[in-house]
């Protein structure tokens, strides 16, 4: 895992930028999410700030990491233990929020192999029934380390409903009701592409334009006010290739702000 340490007060907070060294990223223990609640700290002279701006009573101090990308597993486990996962997939973020998932992550099949049996010792020690996604940082010496968990279906994952023949959602039902499993085959390689807020400005998104591409899939959320950083919704692609899936979404989203 990625070296941590817990601390209350700024005395702590200092002790542990002695012991993990700098830079570090402080983050609260509770409820933080898409870059909300962590700040970095890259010298000793703004600890005492950045303890202040978080304004809680426990925090989580984490070393830095240079890490080469970012990977989910998306998985889950029965009551009678079974467990099944989607493999790696691979991430990329824009100002800490995710943007763009694409399945199968394009990694070795070494760490791709290592990924899955983390994330299932997770699970079991863990006594998880449900859906979990283990999110790790890969190094540039290829070494996994684990920097979240997330017990619910995860937005890595909502490729899952277009790509693949059991999808999270479902997966979860299942699971939590001692139902088999569902396969987790995956129908073809895909790419999904988040929809933030941020496409509603200065105007509507242009809805037609993508819908002419037939290997787009939109899902939208159902929210009432569109806010920048807010997803909003996704689109996920299909293709005979991760990388081609990747661009065919990348464009797509694109064409939104098209008139």
């Amino acid at each position: 895992m990625t070296p941590f340490l817990a601390v209350e007060n700024v005395w702590q907070l200092l002790d542990g930028l002695k012991e993990l060294g700098l830079p570090a990223v402080l983050k609260t223990a509770d409820w933080g999410y898409d870059g909300k609640g962590q700040t970095v700290i890259r010298s000793i002279d703004e600890a005492s700030a950045a303890w202040t701006k978080l304004g809680v009573a426990d925090a989580i101090l984490e070393k830095l990491i240079d890490f080469d990308c970012e990977v989910s597993v998306v998985a889950a486990r029965s009551l009678g233990g079974d467990f099944a996962s989607y493999g790696p997939i691979g991430n990329s973020h824009r100002q800490h929020i995710l943007d763009v998932s694409v399945c199968p992550a394009r990694v070795t099949a070494s760490i791709a192999r290592e990924a899955v049996e983390i994330t299932r010792n997770v699970l079991q020690k863990l006594d998880v029934i449900g859906v979990l996604c283990v999110e790790f940082f890969v190094t540039k010496e290829g070494q996994l380390l684990i920097n979240e968990t997330a017990p619910r279906p995860h937005n890595s994952g909502h490729l899952t409903i277009d790509a693949h023949v059991t999808c999270q959602f479902e997966q979860q039902v299942r699971a939590i009701c001692g139902l088999p499993l569902g396969s987790t085959e995956q129908r073809s390689p895909s790419a999904m592409a988040n929809l933030l807020g941020d496409l509603w400005e200065p105007c509507k998104p242009n809805w037609s334009r993508l819908m002419q591409n037939p290997q787009v899939k939109l899902h939208l959320y159902g929210k009432r006010e569109p806010r920048r950083g807010r997803k909003m919704g996704h689109i996920t692609t299909l293709a005979e290739d991760p990388a081609d899936a990747e661009r065919i979404a990348r464009e797509a989203r694109s064409s939104l702000s098209l008139r």
